[in-house]
């Protein structure tokens, strides 16, 4: 185990020991990003609506690792795989949503999402031959639009 594994292993315990909650966790190094992957029985807790709290302890942890180690390293939190269930949620509405705006050629506004959930949406479409996506709005309201490429 590296100085980095032994940091972020000592500061993901002693933060959910001050929140007062059981976890089990592990963290691996796959190229240079850090996943941690929480098991609890309170799933929802830690994942939040639309994996807002999920984020919310990612940057903590970040950040805490930050001031401990003196440099950014690269971080991802998961809870019981939320993240790739919800990629491939993701996946499927933006497919679906696809294939609205070509039979109708009506546009298609998805619900607000965080960055990395836009990200998806986009990558999906990004080599599709009959619609494009566009982000719109600002902050908390930012969401994808479908549409059918002019």
């Amino acid at each position: 185990m590296d100085k980095q594994d032994k940091i972020l292993k000592e500061i993901t315990q002693e933060l959910f020991d001050l929140l007062q909650m059981k976890v089990n966790f592990t963290i691996k190094k796959e190229e240079d990003v850090f996943i941690i992957q929480f098991k609890t029985d309170e799933p929802g807790v830690l994942i939040g609506y639309h994996g807002q709290a999920l984020a919310a302890l990612q940057q903590m942890i970040t950040m805490i690792a930050f001031k401990k180690l003196g440099e950014w390293v690269r971080i991802l939190v998961d809870v019981e795989d939320y993240r790739e269930k919800r990629k491939e949620v993701l996946e499927r509405m933006t497919m679906n949503m696809a294939e609205k705006v070509k039979v109708s050629g009506q546009s298609q506004i998805l619900p607000p999402m965080s960055s990395f959930e836009r990200r998806i949406v986009h990558l999906v479409l990004a080599n599709h031959s009959e619609v494009e996506t566009v982000s719109e709005g600002e902050g908390e309201q930012r969401h994808v639009v479908i549409k059918r490429k002019a």
